[in-house]
This record gives structure tokens, C-alpha cells and sequence, in this order.
């Protein structure tokens, strides 16, 4: 008799337990499935629309006439936008939200400006090879005759990286100037008679391995052709040699 009263016990616990479980699970199902897009779609929903690559307020503008709520969240560096672009925004384009959704916009602060080294002192061609370490190009060259620095030196300069420096080299008080004639393509001896015709020098020779351009062939030349220096001015010259030969004997000066 009491085996049986005990059957009937675990029977009938096992049935209330068996009740819970398939309560729970259809009060998830209710909720997931019924409940929650009743309540995501109470008010309709949208897509969010694209503003990366717009202006600030231009893409206020637009959230706000969507009914969703833009807030201006942190402002970085991007090299990519200008200064006031929205460079990132959260949702992303196409996410489906509620009217009255925030969408936090990352707004650009333009490319990372950062110190340009000291020039003071160098020569163009020292100055041309100390901005492309630092990952510059050389800019305009300009030549101060005003005697307000010290002859041969140049004025420090701060751009962007990535980006031209000019500089500003001082002569001095120039009495006479002259202007620099083209010798790129030419060899080391037509480009050294050029430069004593129009009275000026060679200044250091940098020979560099070319395949292709016949050895002692002029590459490259600073102060470039037309720029206006001062009589007896030491132009450098980039000249062509081949591979695994040493650098010719250098013309007297």
C-alpha cells in the first residue's frame, strides 16, 4: 500500500514540475515573440540613415528630422575627414531602431599636427634629407637678404606631417646674385663648366646607383635651376653611378 501512495506522490510532483517548465517556456516564447516587437515597434521604427562624411550639423539635422536624437560624442584625430566631419557614428547605417534612438556621432579633428624638426643651421640639402626622415617633403625654397639671421642658416618651420615645409634660408646681405642654371641630365663635367659660366661652384657630390642613366650623369641639383643665389654659391649635385663601383674622384673646387 505504501509503494503505491509513494508512486502516486512522484507522479503527481513530476507533473507539477513538468507544469513549471512548459510555463516558463511559453512565458519566453510570449515574451520574445509577442511582448518585445509589440513594444520595439510601438512608435515605429527606421533605419538609420548615413552621415558619416557630413558636416556636424548638417547630419543634426538630418537625425533630428528622422526623430532620433544625435549627440556629439568624443572628437579624435582622423587624417581622413577635415575638422568637423563626422568621422563614425553608432548605430551604423541601416541599423533598424526606435524613433527617439541616440545616435552618437564621433566627430574628426582633422589630421594630427605634429612638430617639424629644427632646420636652424642646415644646408638645403641637409634640410631636404632631415624632413624626409621624418616623413616630410621639401617645399618652396626662399632666400632672406634682410641680414635678420646669421648667413646660411634657416628659420624653423612647423606643418603637418606628410606635408610640404618651405624654408626660408638666409644669405645675409646679398651684393650680387645669380641664377642657377638647369645641369640635370648633363654629366659632372658640362654641369661643373655651366655653373663656373655662370659663376658658381660645385658643392658636395652625392653619387647615387642608377641602371638606367649613364654613370656621372646629374640627377638631381639643389638650389633647383632659376632660383636666384648669390655669386660663388656651392650648388650640390646628385650624380648617377653603377652598382658596386666606388665613388669617382670628385672634381676639384
Amino acid at each position: 500500500m505504501s509503494r503505491i501512495i509513494s508512486r502516486i506522490l512522484r507522479s503527481a510532483l513530476f507533473t507539477k514540475l513538468a507544469i513549471v517548465c512548459a510555463s516558463l517556456v511559453g512565458f519566453f516564447l510570449l515574451v520574445n515573440y509577442v511582448l518585445m516587437p509589440l513594444y520595439v515597434n510601438r512608435g515605429g521604427t527606421l533605419a538609420i540613415p548615413n552621415v558619416t562624411g557630413v558636416p556636424l550639423d548638417s547630419a543634426m539635422i538630418i537625425l533630428t528630422s528622422l526623430d532620433l536624437t544625435p549627440v556629439q560624442a568624443e572628437t579624435r584625430p582622423d587624417p581622413k575627414f577635415p575638422v568637423g566631419i563626422v568621422a563614425q557614428q553608432n548605430p551604423a547605417e541601416g541599423s533598424i531602431v526606435k524613433q527617439g534612438r541616440r545616435v552618437y556621432l564621433t566627430i574628426s579633428g582633422g589630421e594630427q599636427l605634429v612638430n617639424v624638426p629644427s632646420l636652424k643651421g642646415m644646408s638645403t640639402r641637409d634640410a631636404r634629407f632631415t624632413l624626409e626622415r621624418y616623413g616630410f617633403r621639401l617645399g618652396t625654397v626662399l632666400y632672406d637678404t634682410s641680414a635678420r639671421y646669421p648667413e646660411n642658416t634657416i628659420p624653423q618651420t612647423k606643418l603637418p606631417r606628410g606635408s610640404k615645409v618651405g624654408i626660408t634660408i638666409s644669405r645675409g646681405a646679398i651684393i650680387e646674385e645669380v641664377h642657377v642654371p638647369e645641369v640635370i641630365g648633363k654629366t659632372l663635367g658640362e654641369g661643373e663648366k655651366d655653373l663656373v659660366k655662370a659663376n658658381l661652384k660645385i658643392g658636395n657630390i652625392t653619387y647615387q646607383v642608377s641602371e638606367d642613366l649613364v654613370p656621372n650623369t646629374i640627377i638631381d641639383q639643389f638650389p633647383r635651376s632659376g632660383e636666384a643665389v648669390q655669386r660663388g654659391q656651392a650648388i650640390d649635385l646628385f650624380v648617377a653611378k653603377l652598382a658596386g663601383h666606388d665613388n669617382p674622384a670628385q672634381p676639384k673646387r
